[in-house]
């Protein structure tokens, strides 16, 4: 009896699980669907390789030009200039806190940088026009400092507890034994650290990465705060710019319904849609080269 309801009770939640697995496929499904669907309804007004390569963002102005080149170019730089700052951070933090850092350090490493994670990204926000926008101007003799290096460091602090907690549990599951047949070869702490638990937990490393890029490419109102909103190709870190996600913050609550600047709104979210799975997708790929290769 006990046997039969046992073998009842497992294939209830192997039902269950099936069924929230299904659900959240759904759910992506729609609301790909719903963005495709929408920009279709733009593309017919707008041809895609005059949107894509457009030079202008103006859709409000009385010649309509719909050119998205500039929004791409400032999320591209924002986010590259927040992951140069925060994947050489991120990663040394984990590195020291799975392999230098003592147990008591450890406990108080670990929760203070979870819960960097939980600071609303409009105080990050409000922090970089009144602390960093300041220190900004100053340092480079600017009028402000809203501009792409702002988004940047704080795209970075955001995506750094990201970083730190997947890659410190990838660097801490490599197996001990990897290290003590280092360690019994002669190679001190750093070598081993560089050349068997960094390369061993690349794939968790990789992940942890993609994740932040993923934090940063798809934050809204910190940049829409911090970087000055101006829908111009950047020449440098020290220009304002406007990301693709702040450009659909700032114009979708007053854009008329229906509207070929409505639709615009969708195809600019579709193209962010195809730029975050294109990252993953590279990301997935370098994760499975590595993989191979520690397998042969």
């Amino acid at each position: 009896m006990k046997y039969r309801t046992r073998i009842s009770i497992d294939k209830l939640f192997k039902v269950v699980f099936k069924a929230t697995g299904m659900l959240v496929l759904a759910l992506l499904g729609g609301i790909f669907a719903m963005l495709v669907y929408n920009s279709i309804s733009f593309f017919l007004d707008i041809k895609p390789l005059d949107f894509i390569t457009g030079m202008e963002w103006a859709p409000t102005a009385k010649t309509p030009k719909y050119g998205m080149l500039p929004l791409i170019i400032s999320t591209t730089v924002v986010t590259f200039g927040a992951m140069i700052i925060a994947i050489p951070l991120g990663i040394g933090t984990a590195a020291f806190i799975s392999e230098y850092a003592g147990s008591r350090l450890k406990n108080i490493l670990k929760p203070a940088i979870e819960m960097l994670a939980a600071i609303p990204s409009v105080v990050i926000g409000f922090l970089g026009i009144v602390v960093l926008s300041p220190g900004i101007a100053n340092m480079a003799d600017l009028p402000n400092g809203l501009n792409a290096l702002n988004g940047a460091i704080l795209l970075a602090i955001m995506a750094l507890p990201t970083i730190i907690t997947v890659a410190e549990d990838a660097i801490h599951a490599v197996p001990n034994a990897y290290k003590e047949a280092s360690y019994g070869v002669g190679a001190t702490k750093w070598q081993t650290l560089r050349k068997v638990i960094i390369p061993a937990a690349a794939p968790g490393i990789i992940t942890a990465v993609m994740l932040g890029v993923g934090r940063a490419i798809g934050e809204t109102m910190t940049v829409l705060m911090a970087t000055g909103n101006a829908g111009l190709i950047p020449t440098g870190m020290f220009d304002s710019v406007k990301t693709m996600t702040a450009t659909i913050a700032i114009e979708m609550g007053e854009v008329p319904y229906q509207t070929t600047h409505y639709y615009a709104l969708y195809a600019i979210a579709t193209v962010l849609f195809f730029m975050t799975l294109f990252a993953n997708i590279v990301g997935e790929f370098f994760i499975n080269r590595i993989r191979k290769y520690h397998a042969v």
